[in-house]
């Protein structure tokens, strides 16, 4: 069962007994766990018949112990289980012991006034446990992956809508740009400017410029998209900008290394047919992060690439044995990409 269905099936009143939400999307996680509890927990209840667990410091005997107990005046109960790796690869975790058998048991014949969530931040299960092969015969399994660039987007720009606020073209890129692909952050974002445009207003991307601070991780990806567009004048502002901050050059030189790594293996990946969500999931990046850097692949040769990592290699050297000036070197290496990639 996808996302979309469980949810629909939810505000239908159609509750499972036993959910195991698994994925690196924490944000949309939190929110599905939110819209569970409001359909099956009344807002006056939701102090005493919602039971969180964690299985680094509880077993798995008492949550079922729990699930099975009968609930005091309440029709049901909803208990929210953190999981600490019992259905992940490697060790469970911790000094409890967990009796499997016991929630196998249990899921074959769940409590009709109990709800169970389980909820897994890795990016995968481990199938080949056998406690995994029977939950996701006997429960409902979702996962919460990080969505593709389009999704993204999307997503910005229909939080907005859901806030009578329009996005101007390219607004929602910038967004993103700005505050990173972290759902929460970008939620927090796109309410402040929802605020500060008004109900029915529109907010531009000189808006998200003057309202949006970017991080230094974020001004680094902006600046190696001006550096891939050849515009060196503004790639040294925004290191200029960064100098004022006090960031060390040593950090930039490092941040600017992995984006142009990224930018080569996104492009050494391309060349052997994979796709976005692929190159993803082999590189540990969010969809948009491949996007951006296919697209500043395209700029560069796989020759220019490989010279510009040994160059900022032997810049990195260099400052760090006192050989150059660290702000001088990377004004020069700067000067060396345009004059490069002319």
């Amino acid at each position: 069962m996808d996302l979309k269905t469980a949810a629909k099936a939810i505000r239908k009143g159609d509750i499972a007994p036993v959910y195991l939400l698994y994925g690196t999307e924490k944000y949309q996680m939190r929110q599905f766990v939110d819209m569970l509890q409001e359909h099956v927990i009344e807002e006056e209840h939701r102090e005493f018949a919602v039971i969180p667990y964690d299985l680094a410091d509880t077993p798995l005997d008492a949550v079922v112990e729990e699930a099975e107990t009968v609930p005091f005046l309440v029709p049901k109960k909803l208990v929210l289980v953190r999981d600490a790796g019992v259905f992940t690869a490697g060790k469970d975790g911790g000094k409890v012991e967990h009796r499997l058998d016991t929630l196998a048991a249990y899921i074959e014949n769940p409590a009709e006034y109990s709800v169970i969530v389980f909820m897994v931040h890795a990016d995968k299960l481990d199938e080949r446990k056998k406690i995994v092969k029977q939950i996701k015969n006997a429960a409902t399994v979702l996962t919460f992956s990080p969505l593709s660039s389009e999704e993204l987007l999307s997503w910005v720009e229909k939080r907005a809508a859901e806030r009578h606020v329009a996005l101007e073209a390219g607004a929602a890129a910038a967004l993103v740009r700005n505050a990173g692909t972290g759902l929460q952050a970008l939620a927090a974002e796109i309410d402040k400017l929802c605020l500060f445009a008004g109900e029915g207003g529109t907010i531009g991307v000189k808006d998200i410029d003057s309202l949006v601070a970017r991080s230094t991780e974020q001004n680094v990806f902006v600046m190696v998209e001006e550096l891939a567009n050849l515009r060196m004048e503004n790639a040294l502002s925004i290191f200029y900008e960064l100098l004022k901050q006090r960031e060390e050059p040593i950090k930039i030189a490092a941040l600017i290394t992995r984006q142009f790594r990224i930018i080569l293996q996104v492009k050494e990946l391309a060349q052997q047919s994979y796709s976005q969500q692929q190159m993803a999931g082999q590189l540990g990046l969010h969809p948009y992060a491949v996007k951006i850097a296919g697209e500043q692949a395209r700029r560069f040769r796989p020759e220019q690439l490989r010279w510009i990592l040994n160059e900022l290699a032997e810049l990195d050297y260099r400052m760090k044995t006192g050989g150059v000036d660290k702000v001088l070197g990377m004004e020069l290496f700067f000067l060396k990409l345009g004059a490069q990639t002319v």
